[in-house]
């Protein structure tokens, strides 16, 4: 019996030891939630590394066209490049956390200047056409110019395909981690956390 008592005695030490805390106090708050806090930073910095990024891309890329087109000398949209957009705004309605970055281009006809100024045109009003679709514009990260600096075919003449504007993932809207979370941007961050943001297709969060 003794020897019993002192066991007990000796393990009522350690645990006085190791949290000297009367019964029925609140934990520490300073250390209270720790480990949320920091899963929170590591899918933080999960979801702006550059591959998950890229990971957004290949997906945005196959469920929409990323890319439109235009006349030669035109920042005019074409039917063909409204419908495409149309699709571009339904797909960021369906995902409200992705930002974009567009990006104007033109072929090699004309000076470097000017092409620089037709490729802006180009992704400006790329930008106004999803805005008019509903789209933020806090959403839409950049709108940059390549002017014919990045050709598409390696022509010297007319070419459509280089007369283009690209729609490109850029990042996450702030607050996309641990910021007023609600079901469909949780669906959002599941989708990003696992598998490198592109392989869990059946969860789509709806409007």
């Amino acid at each position: 019996m003794k020897k019993t008592l002192t066991v007990l005695g000796f393990a009522t030490f350690l645990l006085s030891a190791c949290d000297s805390r009367q019964a029925g106090q609140f934990p520490n708050e300073e250390s209270f939630g720790a480990a949320t806090t920091e899963n929170l930073l590591v899918q933080a910095a999960y979801l702006r590394s550059d591959r998950v990024i890229e990971a957004w891309q290949d997906r945005f890329e196959r469920e929409v066209p990323s890319v439109v087109n235009f006349a030669f000398n035109s920042a005019a949209l074409d039917a063909q490049a409204r419908d495409i957009l149309r699709r571009q705004a339904a797909w960021l309605k369906a995902n409200p956390d992705v930002r974009l970055r567009v990006i104007g281009h033109t072929d090699l006809v004309g000076s470097e200047g000017y092409n620089d100024r037709l490729g802006l045109a180009r992704a400006r009003a790329v930008v106004r056409f999803l805005i008019a679709q509903g789209v933020a514009r806090n959403r839409l990260d950049a709108i940059v110019s390549r002017g014919e600096r990045e050709p598409v075919v390696p022509s010297e003449g007319p070419e459509r395909r280089n007369r283009r504007a690209e729609t490109r993932v850029a990042g996450f809207v702030d607050g996309f981690v641990g910021d007023g979370m609600d079901g469909k941007r949780a669906v959002n961050v599941y989708r990003a956390y696992v598998n490198d943001a592109g392989t869990i297709e059946s969860v789509t969060p709806q409007d």
